[in-house]
């Protein structure tokens, strides 16, 4: 897998603070694999949608799945262009103007078009999405039978065409503002896990509900 920068195509060149913009694979993987939602955004006859979805990732390509009867997964299996958007919000930055107010953040947006996951993939790529839940899980939880395998789509969509971007650090306040008796800062966000909740009592909890935390 080559992890080098990719150039940026016509519609992936970061423009607006494109200091901020990034396009090496390894930034990109790392965005994706801390996700478990991204968003999916598409034009059909009653105009555009940007609907959230769960996905992962396995090697080049990111995944989701569906119903086989869900609009979503129906128009992006259908070979049109398609654009995937991932945000994690890491802080809200607070600045001594209103005007300089920001929020840290790594994003990522991705275009292209999904391929269908062939039927005698689908088993072990859906494992492979069990572990990105928590690993081990795979290994206990009934896998899907041949009904629901049938009923679910599974598309992939190479990562090939996208674009980074994230924002670090505190306010840049214009020079005059520095004296403002204003506090100035960053306030901090991060999704954490919290303790599980069983849904039954349970004799075995395994290592990666116990440790879960």
């Amino acid at each position: 897998m080559d992890m080098k920068a990719t150039a940026p195509s016509e519609r992936t060149r970061v423009r607006r603070v494109a200091e901020r913009a990034g396009y090496e694979r390894e930034q990109l993987n790392a965005i994706v694999d801390a996700a478990h939602v991204c968003h999916v955004a598409f034009t059909d006859e009653r105009g555009t949608h940007c609907i959230p979805t769960a996905c992962w990732r396995e090697g080049d390509h990111l995944y989701i799945h569906g119903s086989n009867g869900s609009r979503l997964i129906k128009q992006a299996a259908s070979g049109m262009q398609i654009c995937v958007t991932i945000t994690h919000l890491d802080g809200l930055v607070l600045a001594r103007s209103a005007f300089h107010h920001s929020m840290n953040y790594r994003s990522a947006i991705i275009y292209g078009v999904c391929e269908r996951v062939p039927d005698e993939q689908k088993p072990a790529v859906l494992r492979a999405f069990m572990e990105t839940i928590a690993r081990g899980r795979s290994r206990e939880a009934r896998p899907g039978n041949p009904k629901e395998l049938a009923a679910t789509t599974v598309l992939r969509i190479a990562l090939d065409e996208f674009a980074c971007k994230t924002r670090t650090g505190g306010p840049k306040d214009d020079e005059e503002d520095m004296n403002l008796p204003v506090w100035a800062g960053v306030l901090p966000l991060e999704l954490a896990p919290r303790p599980a909740v069983p849904d039954a009592s349970y004799d075995h909890v395994p290592d990666y509900v116990a440790n879960w935390r």
